[in-house]
């Protein structure tokens, strides 16, 4: 029998993740292929009670739907209760479905391979305060990261997300003094907003970092933007967010399939999508 994971969510603007799989299942010999549902609000509830097919490995889900999957699976893994997000999800064996999140250690595996820089002891600076901040927050503070700073344009936001991780992270608004402060100390900046991508510029200036901190830009469409290129020609270490987007799909791959590392296919896939001027 044919089996299928799909990727949930409205709307969907690039295939990178099918063509991921898609490559990693036919490398391994496996029966199975990944869809795109591009689907409406109404939809959802449908598809997640559809899934349970024997049919199905599991599916993903991205925006806008992570937080209505969360309440619509059988469980939900503890980490992903606490990031308050599921964007994978596992049929197991009896049909029920499992939740569980890939961004966080996605993230934390990427920070490792491309930057060759270890969370635990560092001081992290985020912008953002949405639910991409929210993981990375998450797996700084999980790994052993010595403080996370969190920066938003409005700095209620900031700190609310710094609350709803017990209080073990700090918020700011994005342009003030203490965000600065953190900027200036921190062993890692990571851009967890659109910009660069969906907003021209760079959401920080690079030189108010350190000599010898490294960047990590969430961002991945386009290849360089405007804050990597800035954190280069200062020579700070610096990776886009492609080699998250691999590790997290060969996370939620080995819980599907049990491959161990698909990681190498992926990014060998991928690498044709991300080249400038490429489809998305």
């Amino acid at each position: 029998m044919s089996r299928r994971v799909a990727l949930i969510g409205r709307p969907l603007r690039r295939r990178h993740s099918q063509v991921m799989h898609d490559a990693a299942f036919a490398a391994n010999g496996i029966d199975a292929r990944y869809e795109l549902r591009d689907i409406g609000p109404d939809e959802v509830a449908g598809f997640v009670a559809s899934a349970r097919d024997e049919a199905w490995l599991g599916f993903q889900v991205t925006a806008p739907y992570k937080r209505d999957v969360f309440v619509l699976v059988d469980a939900v893994e503890p980490a992903a209760e606490a990031i308050g997000a599921v964007n994978s999800v596992e049929r197991r064996p009896d049909g029920t479905l499992l939740g569980f999140n890939t961004d966080a250690p996605g993230f934390a595996a990427a920070v490792e391979a491309e930057l060759g820089l270890r969370l635990a002891g560092a001081r992290v600076a985020v912008a953002g305060a949405g639910g991409a901040a929210r993981a990375v927050a998450y797996a700084a503070l999980d790994a052993g990261a010595a403080g996370v700073a969190i920066g938003a344009r409005r700095a209620e936001a900031a700190e609310d997300l710094a609350s709803a991780l017990a209080g073990r992270a700090s918020g700011h608004a994005l342009e003030g003094d203490r965000f600065r402060a953190a900027l200036a100390a921190a062993d890692l900046f990571v851009n967890a907003t659109t910009v660069g991508m969906l907003t021209p510029g760079a959401v920080i200036d690079p030189a108010a970092l350190r000599a010898d901190a490294a960047v990590f830009d969430l961002v991945y469409v386009p290849r360089e933007t405007e804050l990597l290129r800035l954190a280069r020609a200062r020579g700070l270490r610096a990776a886009n967010g492609a080699g998250m987007l691999v590790h997290q799909a060969a996370i939620a791959f080995r819980r599907w399939t049990g491959v161990e590392d698909a990681g190498g296919t992926m990014r060998t896939a991928l690498a044709p999508l991300l080249e400038e001027g490429a489809e998305p």
